[in-house]
């Protein structure tokens, strides 16, 4: 089985990867704490600002720290389009999604689904970029099925 949750096969637009390198150059001035609050609002859904859990994704960003971010941002900005692959998958697919994911939203998904024969689709009520964090035992169960 495969589960692509909350990401994108296609490639980066030009405003996204602007986007990345303005974090990316805020994060190399030394201002990296900065990144993860401008982020939030587009990590989890509107209603877990200001909750124990938006804390923990500031926390977990903290951990993993400016050097591993500075590597996920410029591996995201070299992905290719994966979309003419996606027919090619041969195993049960799974394709879900924050309802109000802001950074990959359900449309990309709805697409990635299309694509790969006799894939699963499923929106995660409620969640934003991280319904595994926002609602683990709903995506656990999704992932069961």
């Amino acid at each position: 089985m495969i589960a692509l949750l909350d990401t994108s096969a296609r490639a980066d637009s030009p405003e996204q990867t602007q986007r990345r390198l303005d974090l990316i150059a805020l994060s190399q001035r030394g201002a990296f704490k900065g990144v993860t609050p401008r982020l939030l609002p587009s990590l989890v859904h509107p209603s877990r600002l200001g909750t124990p859990l938006a804390q923990e994704v500031m926390a977990m960003a903290e951990r993993v720290g400016a050097a591993a971010f500075l590597r996920q941002q410029r591996a995201i900005m070299g992905r290719p389009d994966s979309r003419p692959d996606l027919p090619g998958i041969a195993v049960p697919a799974l394709v879900a999604c924050g309802a109000a994911d802001l950074l990959t939203p359900p449309h990309l998904h709805d697409e990635m689904a299309a694509l790969i024969p006799g894939a699963r689709r499923f929106n995660f009520e409620g969640c934003g970029h991280l319904p595994a964090m926002e609602a683990p035992r709903a995506v656990a169960e999704a992932l069961a099925q």
